[in-house]
């Protein structure tokens, strides 16, 4: 199984539809570090046969550079097209970076999944969108299930229409909170929903930064003109890094696993919070 205690930047992330594969190299070149060609709420029905033939034949013939992710959002895995997503993307020549899954229920839906992976000899990431009631109940050992499982996302518009409540911050502070606390438990990340206002930048920095500050390492997109805003926000302050290197450099020169930085008693679990600090800076 993959270690995927791997760090890497997951501050922001973009959409293209699987029926628009032109789209994609622009969504690679738009600054986001994660790309998610998307099969599901994007598609028609009677597309996604068409985009699924698109979206294998794009990880085929367009290279990705290292430092992007790419993600494919599969539709919900108990549906048939979920079922020929999974089929035909395992089996493909070249795979993207991870799956994003859509509506998931339970920690068996993921261990079924993983089993297929396991079967097919390949390492992938897997990135489940916590968007039902069923999952925040379980969200804990969901984020447990499987080493395969890199993030949790939080699928705001889906979660406020299941409960019933407006999408704003407040309404969804509870279930955001859930998904922070299971990605932390299992050392994962935790990705939140877009801000999907594109005529209120302000609102939209109002919220990554309430993210940010909640435990969310980074924030969807709806388009280009966001991602530097949303980088830049969950990219770490020079104090930060500055502070983050001391840390680390004690720890290098210690005996155990307390050191004492800035007059503060420091415990070793902090290394992992310091080290995605360096790993987020920008370049």
């Amino acid at each position: 199984m993959p270690d995927n205690t791997e760090l890497r930047r997951r501050r922001s992330f973009i959409f293209c539809p699987g029926n628009k594969p032109e789209m994609f190299s622009k969504a690679l070149k738009s600054g986001a570090d994660m790309v998610c060609v998307d099969l599901e709420d994007a598609i028609a029905p009677e597309h996604k046969d068409l985009s699924r033939s698109h979206t294998l034949k794009l990880f085929n013939e367009v290279k990705s550079p290292k430092e992007i992710e790419t993600i494919v959002r599969v539709n919900e895995l108990q549906s048939d097209d979920g079922k020929k997503d999974i089929k035909e993307i395992l089996n493909n020549n070249n795979l993207p970076s991870g799956l994003m899954l859509p509506k998931i229920k339970s920690p068996e839906e993921i261990t079924f999944l993983e089993q297929q992976i396991l079967r097919s000899k390949i390492s992938i990431k897997l990135h489940i969108i916590i968007e039902t009631n069923q999952a925040l109940e379980l969200v804990w050992d969901i984020a447990q299930t499987s080493s395969y499982v890199t993030s949790l996302f939080f699928g705001g518009v889906d979660m406020s229409a299941e409960l019933g409540c407006k999408g704003d911050w407040d309404s969804l502070l509870y279930a955001r909170s859930r998904v922070v606390h299971a990605a932390s438990g299992a050392g994962i990340e935790a990705i939140d929903v877009p801000f999907l206002d594109l005529n209120d930048m302000d609102g939209m920095k109002r919220e990554a930064l309430l993210s940010k500050n909640l435990g969310f390492s980074g924030k969807g997109t709806i388009h280009p003109k966001q991602i530097p805003i949303i980088n830049k926000l969950f990219s770490p302050t020079l104090e930060e890094i500055s502070y983050a290197k001391k840390v680390i450099d004690s720890f290098e020169k210690a005996d155990g696993g307390l050191v004492v930085v800035d007059g503060k008693l420091i415990e070793k679990p902090v290394l992992r919070s310091m080290t995605r600090i360096l790993e987020n800076k920008q370049k």
